[in-house]
C-alpha cells in the first residue's frame, strides 16, 4: 500500500473512528484545518458537479449525536496542541510551514446548516474551541441557502468567519455549476442581508465544463453581484477566487487556469476589494 501523504488533494473526511470531526491540510486555510461534517449522510441542497462527494454511495445517519461530535473535537484538538498529532501518520506527512491548527470549520459533505442539531454543534464547537484553543478561527464554509431561517441566522453568532458561495453572476449559469432549481435570488437576498450585519468572505469556485470556462460577460455578472453587495451597504472582507484541486463528481468538470483566475479577481479588486487566488497547483 502506497504511504498517504497528507497535502492540498486530499480531503478525505476520515479520520480513525470518528463519525463528524476530521482534518485536512487547506490552501485557503494555510494550514491544518479541522473539520465538522454534520453531513455524514451525504445530504445537501445543492448538486455541484464540481463537488469531490460521491453521493451515488449512500451516506451514515443523518442524525448529530452532539456529545460525540464535542468530544472527538475536544480529542483532536488536544493532540494538535500538545505536538502528539504530527507524530502520528498521516499528520507526520505534513510540510513544516503547514504544521499549524489553521482553524475548524464547518464543511463536510453538504451544507452544514441544514440539520436541525446545527446551532448546538456551533455552540458545541465555539465552547471547545474557547477552552482548548484559543485564537483558532471557528468558520462556516456554506452555500447561504439557509440565512433566512430564525435558528440558522441565530447561530451565525458563534462563528468568527462566514465563508459564503457565490459562483456565478446569472442564474443560469448558478443553476448550472451548483447544481440547484433554487431561486438565484434567495442566495444573493441573503448574502446582502447578513453582510449588512457582518462582514463575510466571498468564496468563488470558477471552473472549465468541457474545457469552457465562464465567458466575460459571466464573470461581469459576478462581480456586479459584488457592487450590489457593496452598494446595498454591505461589507466583504475578502474574495476568495478558486478552481478545482481534486477530482470532481462530474468528469465534464477541470480547472480554470491560473491568468483566468488571476483576471476574475482583479475585477474583485476594482471594486476596492481584498482578492486572495488559488490555482489547482
Amino acid at each position: 500500500m502506497a504511504l498517504r501523504r497528507l497535502d492540498f488533494a486530499d480531503h478525505s473526511r476520515e479520520l480513525d473512528a470518528n463519525r463528524y470531526v476530521y482534518a485536512v491540510v487547506s490552501r485557503r486555510a494555510r494550514g491544518l484545518s479541522i473539520g465538522v461534517n454534520l453531513n455524514p449522510d451525504k445530504a445537501c441542497n445543492f448538486d455541484c458537479p464540481y463537488c469531490q462527494v460521491d453521493r451515488r454511495t449512500p451516506g451514515g445517519s443523518a442524525r448529530i449525536d452532539v456529545p460525540v461530535l464535542a468530544k472527538e473535537l475536544a480529542s483532536l484538538l488536544t493532540k494538535a496542541g500538545s505536538g502528539r498529532l504530527w507524530a502520528r501518520p498521516p499528520f507526520d506527512t505534513v510540510a513544516g510551514e503547514l504544521r499549524r491548527v489553521a482553524d475548524i470549520a464547518f464543511a463536510g459533505d453538504g451544507e452544514p446548516t441544514m440539520p436541525p442539531e446545527f446551532p448546538a454543534a456551533a455552540r458545541t464547537a465555539r465552547e471547545a474551541r474557547d477552552h482548548l484553543a484559543p485564537g483558532v478561527p471557528l468558520r462556516l464554509l456554506t452555500n447561504a441557502t439557509l440565512f433566512q431561517a430564525p435558528h440558522v441566522r441565530a447561530a451565525l453568532a458563534d462563528f468568527d468567519e462566514l465563508w459564503c458561495k457565490l459562483d456565478a453572476g446569472t442564474e443560469g449559469y448558478f443553476h448550472k455549476v451548483d447544481g440547484t432549481r433554487m431561486p438565484f435570488s434567495r442566495i444573493l437576498d441573503n448574502l446582502l442581508a447578513v453582510a449588512r450585519e457582518r462582514p463575510i468572505v466571498i468564496q468563488a469556485l470558477f471552473l472549465t465544463w468541457e474545457g469552457v470556462g465562464p465567458d466575460d460577460a459571466e464573470v461581469s455578472a459576478w462581480a456586479e453581484r459584488l457592487r450590489v453587495i457593496l452598494d446595498g451597504g454591505g461589507s466583504i472582507s475578502l474574495v476568495q477566487v478558486y478552481t478545482v484541486a481534486r477530482p470532481p463528481s462530474d468528469a465534464r468538470v477541470g480547472p480554470l487556469p491560473l491568468p483566468r483566475l488571476e483576471a476574475i479577481a482583479e475585477r474583485a479588486r476594482a471594486l476596492s476589494l481584498a482578492a486572495e487566488v488559488f490555482s489547482a497547483e
